[in-house]
């Protein structure tokens, strides 16, 4: 009897007390002039997320051979890039700061952040920041949302036009170099089916080797 009385005290410690608040980072990005128009990226301290984006009803680019889809899906980033968004959150008093810079800039989209925690929680809503760490903080994050919609339309051209993914992978590898792609661990699944699908372009199979080399660094 009382072992297992220890054993539900053990229990009941090693279990997170009720009402306890989980530390959660969302931000939500929002742009008429773009497709998708609106999306929001949910960020847990270990990595682990959630993305959703709409597509709104802006036409295709011409130029793009194929559009993201709306995208409904967990993803996992890397932990030292979740602890950067943490840190970003507690060195700006968990968001409670005036983000936007009020200055004559084009418009680039708002992006909302919210962070709820125990120790706090705060909203800033901004199209360009004063605040370098703020502007670069959103900046890798759109960057973040442009991989994960990048692997989406990967995952259509293996689909509905294999041929298409010589341009995709092409421009991934080179987003990828100049940060304008980050995190392409989000997208790991449909790299890891590309560089072993025997059916696309030997250099599609290269390219996604390579990006999946950089997700192990």
């Amino acid at each position: 009897m009382r072992l297992a009385v220890l054993a539900l005290a053990a229990a009941a410690l090693a279990m997170p007390l009720y009402g306890e608040t989980v530390p959660v980072f969302l931000v939500e990005f929002s742009n008429p002039g773009l497709s998708p128009s609106h999306w929001t990226l949910t960020i847990h301290p270990d990595g682990n997320g959630h993305f959703h984006s709409e597509r709104g009803n802006v036409p295709v680019n011409a130029s793009q051979a194929i559009d993201a889809p709306n995208v409904d899906r967990d993803i996992q980033l890397s932990a030292g890039f979740a602890e950067r968004v943490f840190q970003a959150v507690r060195d700006h008093n968990w968001l409670n700061v005036d983000c936007e810079g009020h200055m004559k800039v084009a418009f680039q989209g708002w992006k909302k952040l919210s962070y709820s925690g125990p120790d706090g929680q705060g909203v800033c809503t901004y199209n360009y920041s004063r605040d370098k760490d703020i502007q670069a903080l959103g900046d890798s994050l759109v960057s973040v949302a442009g991989t994960i919609l990048t692997g989406a339309r990967l995952e259509m051209l293996l689909q509905h036009d294999p041929l298409g993914l010589d341009r995709e992978t092409e421009y991934l590898v080179e987003a990828a170099r100049d940060g304008r792609a980050q995190q392409i661990c989000v997208i790991k699944g449909i790299l890891v089916r590309l560089a072993e699908d025997s059916g696309v372009m030997d250099r599609v199979r290269k390219r996604a080797r390579v990006l999946l080399a950089g997700t192990e660094k």
